[in-house]
């Protein structure tokens, strides 16, 4: 099986698209309508960590991969979240490169890592041994530290340069405070701090992504600075899609 297809389609450098959901959301439906990944947040939601295996075990067989953020880069709440089968792995608020490499070290099995061990979680197929089953998610699991601080962009460079991070997520409001321009997306500055982080992550191999779309930035001028993971939100396009087929009828 394909154990991690965004993790695939970033390292092919293809642009990957998914979107929020929750414990309650229509995880089915959403896993099976084109998006590439579902993001659970449990850092500004009241979602717990724990209510998320049932609607993650939904997804199996799917075509959307369940990535969760966490509120904290602690190996307690990393632990938890991969033990309810997320195949990605957001931390907020990484400043440093110790950061990153504590969520590294976190997040992967021994003798890559420090993640103890709960038997095997998540859909990554059959294997013959329990050392195959860990190698196999050292090596496929999606591991995104967000950058959201000054502290974070002055380290960018030794941040995308720790082995085993894969994307390196904008979280666009909070950069945009941190950065003394608050919510203010179309400033000059915020701008070059975007082409900044798009330039080092290109320089070190790793996919640039956003949180979300900020207003007044488009998908694409994201895409031509070079950043290749988004969520987008679904709802319109589901209530167009239901009102052309309303329309449809008879």
């Amino acid at each position: 099986m394909n154990m991690n297809h965004v993790k695939n389609k970033l390292k092919a450098g293809e642009v990957v698209i998914g979107t929020t959901a929750s414990a309650g959301s229509e995880v089915r439906f959403l896993a099976n309508s084109g998006f590439d990944f579902l993001l659970f947040d449990t850092q500004h939601s009241p979602d717990d960590i724990k209510s998320l295996g049932r609607p993650l075990a939904a997804m199996r067989r799917r075509d959307a991969i369940p990535i969760i953020r966490v509120g904290d880069n602690r190996p307690d709440q990393i632990c938890y979240a991969l033990d309810q089968g997320a195949k990605g792995l957001i931390v907020p608020m990484v400043n440093t490169p110790e950061e990153a490499q504590n969520m590294v070290k976190w997040c992967k099995y021994p003798f890559e890592g420090e993640r103890s061990s709960a038997g095997i979680t998540g859909e990554w197929g059959e294997f013959d041994s329990y050392r195959e089953y860990m190698d196999a998610v050292n090596e496929h699991l999606l591991i995104i530290p967000m950058l959201e601080t000054q502290q974070g962009l002055d380290n960018l460079d030794e941040i995308v340069s720790v082995p085993g991070v894969d994307v390196l997520l904008i979280g666009p409001s909070d950069f945009s405070i941190n950065l003394d321009v608050p919510l203010d997306y179309t400033n000059p500055r915020y701008r070059s701090a975007l082409e900044t982080v798009a330039a080092g992550c290109a320089k070190a191999g790793v996919a640039p992504g956003m949180f979300f779309v900020p207003p007044g930035i488009s998908p694409a001028d994201l895409i031509e600075m070079g950043y290749r993971f988004f969520t987008l939100p679904w709802q319109r396009w589901a209530s167009e899609g239901i009102k052309a087929g309303l329309t449809g009828i008879g």
